[in-house]
């Protein structure tokens, strides 16, 4: 169970380094669209995450524990920066102020901070960190 948790968090890395990459490049290009796709890929980044989540609670109850306690913090703060980035995605939309972020422009950024603590929380396990 536990190389299937690895090879989740493997597959992560790869799903938020799409997101972040496409959403800088959609930023930049001159249409300003991810296309629907953007859309398609943040519903699996989501996905992964619960089930990442979901299976290293079920190591957890199994009595495998991490070496390290921020394990924790880096496997469910993807969870977390996801569903600020709905609410500030949300919020964004709702606001009439000047700021003209469109909403894939935060999802790039929430998959930007979770590839970061995807690689650590494997940076954790493998001892490189």
């Amino acid at each position: 169970m536990s190389s299937v948790h690895a090879a989740v968090g493997y597959a992560l890395l790869a799903i938020y380094t799409v997101g972040w990459v496409w959403a800088l490049a959609a930023f930049f290009l001159p249409r300003k669209d991810p296309g629907r796709w953007f859309w398609v890929w943040l519903t699996v980044a989501q996905v992964g995450a619960g089930l990442q989540a979901l299976i290293g609670v079920i190591l957890l109850l199994m009595g495998r524990r991490p070496t390290d306690w921020l394990h924790y913090v880096y496997g469910f703060g993807p969870i977390v920066i996801l569903l600020i980035g709905h609410a500030l995605a949300r919020e964004l939309r709702r606001a009439s102020t000047n700021v003209k972020l469109p909403p894939f422009a935060v999802f790039g950024a929430a998959s930007f901070i979770c590839f970061g603590l995807s690689l650590r929380a494997l940076m954790t396990v493998l001892g490189t960190g």
